[in-house]
């Protein structure tokens, strides 16, 4: 009963105890606008995961198999779980410890020692000592540092949540764009074997017309320069086309060949249009790298407290109790108890100006924490910004080169009317249709720069990117 008392006063004097260094509040204020530079609209966005708006099966299954299967996203669930198991191992520090012990010590004594057992006949120069101990042991945290230490442990367990979150969001990015500009880029190839289809036919016929001798050599090697600066072409665009396969492999968390299999059919490519990118405040609230910093300043503030508590008196109290017998018959009986009660205090007096360095060093890195978090949410906000102005101007420039390329495909079908009218000559068709192609091509490329630009639209308003998509068994066998 005595020792309850003892650690229910302590209890007591713990809980009404202070807890040193400085309370963490709201982080440092960020001025700046609350309205988008750029007109925009400020219609909640969906919480639809932002891929999924494409509506395109083998996308939505590449983004679930990546989800799941992607090595760096399994370390970075590692890393929340270690950071979770050292939150609850600084919350356990503020409990009492406990133990259980037993043994037996078989003693043999000199009869030539201290004792001098060979003159005290009746005590025994063997014996077998059979000991039972219960330990308890409390740190009682009268300062608060080990409090500050669950804070810290606990703000670091939330900052890697948010670092996971990023890391989620950065990976669907990048699958997507890779996956676009692949859809991209191989309608680009085809429109590029079009024209160079075209342009054969157009040495063929300009070749014709030299050996009849109605146009010059310098027309057959003109047309013959055309050809060969466009088939140069197709092996760049070839091996990039093998590059995002391979890469989309690799990010789906298989070998990077399995991406190879994208390359057999052209696939879909989205049609984009401006979407809704509510308040810009939200999106502070929202990116998770924000988050991350804030809770990193939460923790870099707890630290100081941890350091400061060094300053102050320790408080540990200790207790044992058990059985010590000779006997094994009476070892757990009354006359065998033992038990003790030790409290210690312990106060560091002269350290030569190492816990005050340790202060100081604690507070320069709550400051770098702090401007680290501005800084975040500066480039967080530059972030939203220059991707909103970038995708604006693409999906301006996408619009203006698909009106050249509905003129070009008109005056295209004018000209085969014209050709099949006898009107014109073969020269003027294929260059009618050079002319449609190399604007097909262009509206192509523009089309491929603004599905870059949504992406990275995307991923800096931070939108969902949890899917309830799971992939799909023929792709898995895949």
């Amino acid at each position: 009963m005595t020792l309850r008392r003892i650690i229910g006063l302590l209890a007591a004097g713990l809980l009404s105890g202070c807890t040193v260094g400085p309370d963490y509040h709201a982080p440092p204020e960020v001025k700046a606008s609350a309205d988008w530079t750029e007109q925009a609209d400020t219609q909640a966005p969906s919480i639809t995961p932002w891929w999924q708006t494409l509506r395109d099966a083998t996308l939505d299954d590449l983004v679930a198999r990546a989800l799941a299967s992607n090595p760096d996203l399994q370390a970075s669930r590692a890393r929340i779980a270690e950071s979770r198991a050292a939150r609850d191992a600084a919350f356990a520090r503020l409990l009492p410890q406990a133990g259980v012990a037993g043994g037996i010590n078989m003693l043999r004594q000199s009869e030539n020692g201290p004792l001098p057992l060979r003159q005290i006949p009746f005590i025994p120069r063997d014996e077998t000592i059979r000991d039972v101990e219960f330990d308890a042991s409390w740190d009682a945290d009268l300062f608060g540092g080990q409090r500050r230490a669950v804070e810290s442990a606990r703000a670091l367990q939330q900052a890697a949540v948010a670092t996971d979150q990023d890391l989620r969001l950065s990976l669907v990015a990048e699958l997507v764009r890779d996956y676009l500009v692949l859809r991209g880029e191989q309608r680009e190839q085809a429109i590029l074997a079009d024209e160079l289809s075209v342009l054969t036919d157009n040495e063929t016929a300009a070749r014709a017309r030299v050996l009849a001798g109605d146009a010059p050599q310098s027309l057959l090697d003109q047309a013959t320069q055309a050809r060969e600066n466009l088939a140069s072409q197709l092996p760049a665009l070839t091996g990039s086309l093998r590059g995002l396969a391979l890469s989309i492999g690799i990010l789906t968390g298989r070998p990077p060949e399995s991406g190879l299999a994208l390359l057999a059919s052209q696939g879909q490519f989205p049609s984009l249009a401006p979407i809704p990118v509510g308040q810009r405040a939200d999106v502070l609230r929202r990116r998770p790298d924000v988050r991350a910093a804030e809770r990193r300043l939460a923790a870099a503030t707890a630290n100081i407290g941890i350091a400061t508590a060094q300053w102050f008196p320790q408080l540990t109290i200790g207790a044992s109790a058990g059985f010590q017998s000779l006997q094994p018959g009476n070892l757990f009986t009354m006359p065998s108890q033992t038990g003790s009660i030790f409290p210690l205090i312990s106060w560091q007096i002269l350290d030569g100006g190492r816990i005050r360095a340790q202060i100081h060093a604690a507070e320069a890195q709550q400051q770098q924490a702090a401007q680290t978090y501005v800084s975040t949410v500066l480039a967080a906000l530059a972030d939203a910004e220059r991707a909103l102005s970038d995708y604006q101007q693409a999906l301006q420039s996408a619009h203006s080169n698909q009106a050249a390329l509905t003129a070009a495909s008109s005056a295209d079908n004018h000209s085969a009317q014209s050709f099949a009218a006898g009107e014109s000559n073969r020269q003027d068709r294929l260059a009618s249709r050079l002319t449609m192609l190399q604007a097909q091509f262009s509206a192509q490329q523009a089309s491929t720069l603004a599905a870059v630009d949504w992406v990275a639209l995307e991923k800096a308003l931070a939108l969902p990117v949890e899917s309830t998509v799971t992939p799909s068994r023929s792709h898995a066998q895949r």
